[in-house]
C-alpha cells in the first residue's frame, strides 16, 4: 500500500509538491510502515498526542468563554488543517505533509493564548516562542521526553509556520497562509458574538475584495493563492493589501482592546506567579515547559492552591 502511495503521488502530484518518497527522514531511523507514508505517520502521531488533546482546553482568543460556540486552540488548529488540506489538494501538493504541520503547529502553545506566551517570554531569560516551544513538544517533551519522531519536513513546517518563518516545503507555506485566513476570519465571528465588534466596522477595502461573511472572505483568499501560487505560495497585490488592512483592523480593535486586555492581564499575571514559584524547585528551562503544556483551567488551579487561602 506505501508503495503504491508513492507512485500515485508522482502521478498526481505538482512538480513543486514534496513526494513521501524523498523525504529527508527522521533523527531516529525506523521500520517504514507497511500502509502508511512516513507523512500519514507524523500526522497520527500527532493526533495521538498528549499536547494536541489539551488543545481542547486552551484559549484561542477570549479568555473562559461561558458559550460553548467560541474558539479554541484546538479547533482554531482544525479549522487550519481543513482550510490548508482544500489549498494542497487543489495545487497537487502533498496533502498528508501539509495536515500533519497544520495539526502540530501549536502543540506547544501556552495556556491563555498569546497573552500567556508574551508573558512566559518576558519572565523566561531565554525568551519564549510558541512556534520553537511546538518543535520541543514534538522532538522532546512527548511519550516521557522521547518525542514523536516526526520527520524533518513536518518539524520544519511547525517550526517556521509564523510570519517570520521561511518554511522548506510549499506545504508548510500553505500551512503558514491558512494559519492566517484561519484566525482572522473565526476571530472576527468570535468577536462580533463578543459584542467586542460588529460587521459594519470592518474596512471598507477589504469588505470589497474579500467579501462581507466569514465564508466569502475564505473562499476569496484561497481562489487567490490558488491563482497565484507556483513556485511558492501568494496572494494577488490586491487580495494581500485587503488582507493585510484586515489584520491590522483586528490587532487595533479585537486583540489590543482596553475590554478584552484587563482580563489579559490577569492572565499574565497568573503565569507569572507560576513561574516564580516553579523556578524554586527546577531549572527556568523546566518550569517553561510545564507551564506552557497546561490548560487555561489547570494554571488557574495551580494558581489557586498557591495564592487563595484554603478555609479549615
Amino acid at each position: 500500500m506505501r508503495d503504491i502511495t508513492f507512485k500515485n503521488e508522482k502521478l498526481l502530484f505538482s512538480e513543486y509538491a514534496c513526494f513521501s518518497a524523498d523525504s529527508a527522514g527522521r533523527a531516529r531511523p525506523e521500520e517504514p510502515c507497511p500502509l502508511r507514508t512516513d507523512f500519514q505517520r507524523d500526522r497520527d502521531r500527532i493526533i495521538h498526542s498528549n499536547a494536541f488533546r489539551r488543545l481542547k482546553h486552551k484559549t484561542q482568543v477570549f479568555l473562559m468563554p461561558r458559550s460553548e460556540h467560541y474558539r479554541t486552540r484546538l479547533t482554531h488548529t482544525l479549522e487550519v488543517a481543513q482550510i490548508a488540506r482544500t489549498i494542497s489538494r487543489a495545487l497537487r501538493l502533498n496533502e498528508d505533509l501539509t495536515e500533519a504541520i497544520a495539526l502540530g503547529h501549536d502543540l506547544g502553545h501556552t495556556p491563555f493564548g498569546h497573552d500567556g506566551e508574551r508573558a512566559l517570554s518576558i519572565i523566561f531569560s531565554e525568551g519564549f516562542r510558541h512556534s520553537e516551544q511546538s518543535l520541543r513538544v514534538v522532538e522532546k517533551i512527548e511519550k516521557d521526553g522521547k518525542g514523536l519522531n516526526l520527520t524533518a519536513e513536518v518539524r520544519d513546517g511547525i517550526l517556521n509556520h509564523g510570519s517570520d518563518g521561511r518554511p522548506a516545503t510549499l506545504e508548510g507555506q500553505v500551512v503558514q497562509f491558512s494559519d492566517k485566513i484561519a484566525y482572522i476570519n473565526h476571530d472576527i465571528e468570535d468577536a462580533i458574538r463578543a459584542g467586542v465588534l460588529s460587521e459594519r466596522e470592518l474596512p471598507e477595502n477589504s469588505v470589497r475584495v474579500l467579501g462581507g461573511s466569514k465564508t466569502a472572505r475564505i473562499t476569496a483568499l484561497v481562489n487567490s493563492i490558488l491563482a497565484n501560487s507556483g513556485e511558492r505560495i501568494k496572494y494577488d497585490s490586491e487580495t494581500k493589501k485587503a488582507h493585510d488592512e484586515l489584520r491590522a483592523f483586528m490587532f487595533e480593535k479585537v486583540y489590543h482592546k482596553q475590554e478584552i486586555n484587563t482580563e489579559k492581564d490577569k492572565a499574565a499575571f497568573v503565569i507569572e506567579v507560576l513561574f516564580k514559584h516553579y523556578v524554586k524547585s527546577m531549572t527556568e528551562r523546566a518550569a517553561a515547559d510545564f507551564i506552557s503544556g497546561m490548560t487555561d483551567d489547570y494554571a488557574i488551579e495551580r494558581f489557586k492552591e498557591l495564592c487563595v487561602p484554603k478555609a479549615f
